[in-house]
């Protein structure tokens, strides 16, 4: 890809990106450049992975043809009326915050603009993320499938309406915490029969990592593959009896429609 990538923002998720992107030798190092606010920041990416840095957004506004926005939500009207008067009209904008709407996008800088609405998941840092991509009208598919490209080389994508990226963080945005959760408690019952807490973290990580691989390769249904785990009067359909009774599947049905209301009310 010949595009120059301009990041606004040098977060944790910005930094899963470059090094994502840098790995898959997509784009040239020499064709990113990354603006932070602080002369330690520009330093650590700098040291890092070896690509230009600066504290002038406009300097990155100049620059890019694909400019992403990985700062808090509350920054983005801020950032933008910096940058505004200055970005080509032919970048694209992408917004990686949770509650940046696309017409929120267009609103702030006053004039059409490519844009696409984004949510990727803190995977990414280890290249397993899942991103809900979101454009706008002004993209072709020829343009939506680089900014899909571009997204891949640290995970995984899917293309979504607008009106269900509301429900992307219960579902794939804040559903590691859940996951977490889980490993952290399958660790527990391990310790508590014996098994040291090293080892029961490891077996409980790979059991879930190797789960989630299973539906994502089998294109089987979680449920069938549920049922291949569980023989007749074994020990693996007592514990699934278990948790039917203690309504798992409703808590996390409950969770997750908790963690979507609180997104609509941001």
């Amino acid at each position: 890809m010949k595009k120059k990538i301009g990041f606004i923002g040098a977060g944790k998720m910005a930094q899963a990106m470059i090094e994502g992107i840098l790995k898959s030798s997509l784009i040239p190092k020499e064709n990113i450049k990354v603006s932070a606010k602080t002369a330690e920041t520009m330093d650590r990416i700098k040291s890092s992975y070896k690509i230009h840095t600066t504290r002038s957004n406009q300097e990155i506004a100049r620059f890019a043809d694909i400019l992403i926005l990985a700062v808090k939500p509350d920054q983005h009207r801020k950032v933008i009326e910096e940058i505004k008067n200055i970005i080509h009209h032919e970048s694209t904008i992408i917004t990686i915050a949770a509650r940046i709407t696309l017409a929120d996008i267009e609103r702030e800088f006053g004039f059409s603009i490519k844009a696409v609405r984004t949510m990727p998941n803190t995977p990414s840092l280890v290249g397993e993320g899942m991103t809900a991509i979101c454009p706008n009208e002004m993209l072709c598919e020829e343009e939506i499938v680089e900014i899909e490209r571009l997204f891949q080389t640290f995970g995984k994508t899917e293309r979504l309406d607008e009106k269900l990226m509301n429900a992307v963080p219960a579902i794939s945005g804040s559903s590691p915490a859940y996951v977490y959760m889980l490993i952290e408690a399958m660790a527990d019952g391990g310790v508590k029969q014996g098994i040291p807490r090293d080892k029961g973290y490891r077996l409980a990580a790979q059991a879930v990592l190797g789960a989630a691989k299973m539906v994502l390769e089998t294109d089987k249904h979680p449920g069938e593959l549920k049922d291949n785990v569980c023989t007749p009067g074994g020990a693996t359909i007592e514990a699934v009896a278990e948790l039917e009774k203690k309504q798992f599947r409703g808590s996390v049905l409950a969770a997750m429609e908790s963690c979507t209301e609180k997104v609509k009310s941001l």
